[in-house]
């Protein structure tokens, strides 16, 4: 498929992030869902570390702020049950940079230790490739001797559309059931070939419930910086679209920090908080809000997606 028409059809799925009475409209384009009621209920999924990055668990509703527009808002939900099934995509970059130095072998052994922490009883997994397409080699599945099968068939090759490929992925993952969900994606950061601009790829990043974890290996894009320190201009679009989603960006440069920021991935996606609040109605045209999670607690840091789009233009 074209990813020029993806990027038009992915839209929809990535938009289901209000919760509402079945009141339900589009646009003339489909470009995105009309939900109008008299009460908005939204969806956020959240993660909480203290200050030596563990995962922070045992929290209720009346330690959380939400604010959403600037404006405090209600929880009247929150769904934190750790042994809830999960549903990972893993989504490998099969361009041909990936042919340099150990990448490859580095994002191979990656998948290995994320199946490795999933439960065949209840977890699924898929695995997803991308050069300038986005590749299903293997639909969900709890059978995961069959990823790890089709790890071989990751041919590196051609150019990179990575900012096309997540936004695919992160679509067939949000039409999942499961309460975790994630897509986890390794590259080494090149993308010279996705249609989809800075700008769009901020608005899925800011629209979507489903958190990007990033693995960088292999012989990194130069113009890849990935510490919260660096500023706004000098981070890349690819850090931005992880934190903005509620993931992370990881670039092990060993094999312990490897590890470590694999089990620290593997904890915040099993570890998520769902939150659900109360918005005011949606206005009658589009309007960005962003959403801002706070724990009332000393030490801590939470992550959450960072905004979504609420309303659509009268007819």
């Amino acid at each position: 498929m074209h990813f020029r028409g993806l990027a038009r059809l992915i839209v929809l799925p990535l938009l289901a992030v209000v919760v509402r009475p079945p009141v339900v409209g589009a646009q003339a384009d489909g470009s995105q869902a009309t939900f109008r009621s008299g009460v908005d209920l939204v969806s956020v999924a959240a993660v909480v570390r203290d200050k030596k990055g563990r995962v922070v668990r045992a929290l209720t509703e009346k330690d959380f702020v939400v604010t959403d527009a600037g404006q405090p808002r209600k929880i009247v939900g929150l769904q934190a049950d750790d042994a809830a099934p999960a549903s990972i995509a893993l989504l490998l970059d099969g361009s041909g940079s990936m042919r340099l130095g150990s990448a490859k072998e580095s994002s191979h052994q990656i998948c290995e230790m994320i199946l490795g922490r999933l439960r065949r009883e209840h977890d699924l997994a898929a695995l997803m490739s991308f050069d300038t397409r986005l590749l299903t080699l293997h639909e969900f599945t709890g059978e995961f001797d069959r990823i790890r099968v089709g790890l071989g068939d990751v041919e590196a090759f051609g150019s990179t559309s990575i900012y096309d490929a997540i936004a695919g992925t992160a679509s067939a993952v949000a039409k999942r059931t499961q309460k975790r969900r994630a897509v986890v994606v390794i590259t080494d950061g090149w993308d010279n070939a996705s249609t989809l601009s800075p700008q769009e790829v901020a608005w899925i990043a800011s629209t979507i419930d489903v958190p990007v974890y990033v693995y960088a290996v292999g012989e990194l894009n130069p113009n890849w910086t990935l510490t919260e320190q660096s500023g706004p201009a000098q981070r890349s679009a690819l850090f931005e679209l992880a934190r903005a989603t509620g993931g992370d960006v990881y670039a092990p440069a060993s094999q312990a920090s490897l590890e470590a920021a694999h089990k620290l991935a593997a904890e915040q996606a099993r570890y998520q908080y769902t939150l659900v609040y109360a918005a005011r109605p949606a206005p009658g045209s589009r309007e960005f809000r962003r959403i801002e999670v706070n724990v009332r607690r000393a030490g801590v840091r939470v992550q959450a997606r960072q905004g979504y789009y609420a309303g659509l233009p009268e007819h």
